[in-house]
Parts: C-alpha cells; sequence; structure tokens
C-alpha cells in the first residue's frame, strides 16, 4: 500500500508512535494479554456502522423465514447473551453496553464470517457447508464475535497506521487519506473479497478460540465441538482452506491447542 501521507507528519508521527505504545495499552478480557490500541472507540463506531450499511445494500440479508436465517440468529443471540454476561460478571459493563447486536446471513459462495465492532455480524452461506450443525455453526460465530470482544481489529488496525501513517492519528489519516484509511479498516476487519484480509497474528487466532470455546460454552455449546470442527476441517483432502480459514495458524497447532483449552472451556459449560 503506498503512503500517500503528508511527510510533515513523519518525525512528529515517530514521537507519537512510541508514546502511544507506552500508554495506549488495553487488556484482552479471559487472556488478560496487553494490547497496542490507539483507535477511539467512537470513530471506529462511525467507521463499523457507515461500512456495515454500505455492505448490506449490496449484499441484502436473506429472509428470516429461512431455517439456515433462523439458526444464525439463534446461535447469534445465545452467544451474545453469554458474552453479555461474562462481561458485566467481571467488571466490564461498559464494553458490554457498547455492543448493539445484530446477525445476519448473506447470500454468497464465500466460506467466511465476520463481526465488526459494536456486534454486527455476517454469516455467509459458503460456510455452512463446513459449519454443519448448530453448534459447529457456534464454534465459527463464537470465534469471529471472540475477535471482536478482544478488539483484535482495532489492534490490527493501530499497528497498521503506525506503519503505513508513521504513527499519526485516526483522525488525520481520515482528513488527509478518507480512503486509504477506510482500505485498512477493511482489510483490519475481513471485510470485502477484492481487498484480502490482513492475516490475524498467530496469537490472535489462539485468542479467539480460547474467548470463543468460553463464550460457545457459556451459551450452552459443548466446547469440544471446536475440536471436532478443526479435526473434521483438517481431514478435508485436497481442499484448499476457506477464505475464513486461510490465514489460521497450522491446523495441527491449532487442534493440540483446543485440546489443551477445553478442560478450561468446560469449567464454564458445566456452569450451565
Amino acid at each position: 500500500m503506498n503512503n500517500q501521507f503528508k511527510i510533515s507528519h513523519f518525525n512528529a508521527g515517530l514521537y507519537l508512535t512510541v508514546l502511544l505504545f507506552l500508554f495506549s495499552c488495553a487488556k484482552v478480557p479471559i487472556t488478560g494479554r496487553k494490547q497496542f490500541n490507539v483507535v477511539p472507540d467512537n470513530m471506529i463506531s462511525q467507521l463499523s456502522l457507515t461500512t456495515y450499511n454500505d455492505f448490506l445494500s449490496q449484499n441484502p440479508p436473506l429472509p428470516g423465514s429461512r431455517p439456515d436465517v433462523v439458526m444464525v440468529k439463534n446461535v447469534g443471540a445465545r452467544i451474545s447473551a453469554a458474552v453479555e454476561k461474562f462481561l458485566n460478571e467481571n467488571g466490564m459493563s461498559k464494553k458490554a453496553d457498547s455492543f448493539d447486536w445484530e446477525f445476519n446471513l448473506v447470500e454468497s459462495p464465500d466460506a467466511n464470517a465476520w463481526c465488526l465492532p459494536g456486534g454486527k455480524v455476517v454469516v455467509y452461506t459458503g460456510i455452512l457447508k463446513y459449519s454443519k450443525d448448530e453448534s459447529g455453526l457456534a464454534v465459527i460465530m463464537g470465534h469471529e464475535i471472540a475477535h471482536a470482544v478482544a478488539n483484535h481489529g482495532g489492534e490490527r488496525m493501530s499497528q497498521q497506521l503506525a506503519v503505513v501513517a508513521g504513527g499519526i492519528s485516526l483522525e488525520i489519516a481520515m482528513q488527509e487519506q478518507p480512503s486509504q484509511t477506510r482500505d485498512i479498516f477493511n482489510l483490519a476487519y475481513g471485510l470485502g473479497s477484492t481487498l484480502g484480509t490482513l492475516a490475524y497474528s498467530r496469537t490472535h487466532e489462539y485468542e479467539a478460540d480460547k474467548l470463543g470455546m468460553v463464550f460457545m460454552a457459556m451459551a450452552g455449546y459443548n466446547p469440544e465441538r471446536a475440536l471436532t470442527f478443526w479435526e473434521n476441517m483438517a481431514a478435508i483432502p485436497g481442499v484448499a482452506p476457506p477464505e475464513l480459514l486461510s490465514t489460521h495458524p497450522n491446523s495441527e497447532n491449532r487442534i493440540k491447542a483446543i485440546r489443551e483449552y477445553i478442560p478450561k472451556a468446560n469449567n464454564y459449560f458445566l456452569k450451565q
């Protein structure tokens, strides 16, 4: 991506980047990992809602009378209720209040799903052949919702602004290069096949697996389904990973990590 931002901001941006790394840290729920995030929540919310509405205007949601739509909305309602319960019980009620959940299924052969900040979730019909059933869909949706709860997209966008824009603020980036900044947003949150997707780090992926398993367990889905889901995906011979899975960790390593985390996730499941 070409750096078209004004060079006059570069030196100030370097100082700003150092300061932001020192003072702009948050913690991920459950794992407690510290993360670098300089993207203001209000600006992300604006970008998110605009992007979400633009996407749905071009990809109309399927009607609620369809059984697969009912399933998506049911899984979403259960997992989002679990997320809010977890956040409220762990002193994060402000974060819980920031979500205004919506769940839609759109017609697309792409095997994809995503959750934007604020809880706007879209599932593509192409992923349903991999999820197989409701609990399999809970693995996928739990994982994507976990990315939003952990603010992985904001973390990736902060990193991209630090590298591409020399550490300048999102406000300046939006003023000087709004199109490029929106592209960074879309890349960070995995929207748009023409743009591609910035690969989540293995840390993000393993973290989303763990949070997703906890949330699906709290929603009443057996977290062991995450293990069988990934084992089944790894066993498909001669099939390239679908879009949703293409940037994920090595299947063997992921399966091992999920298997090791099941006892902890089961603690949340057994409480239901």
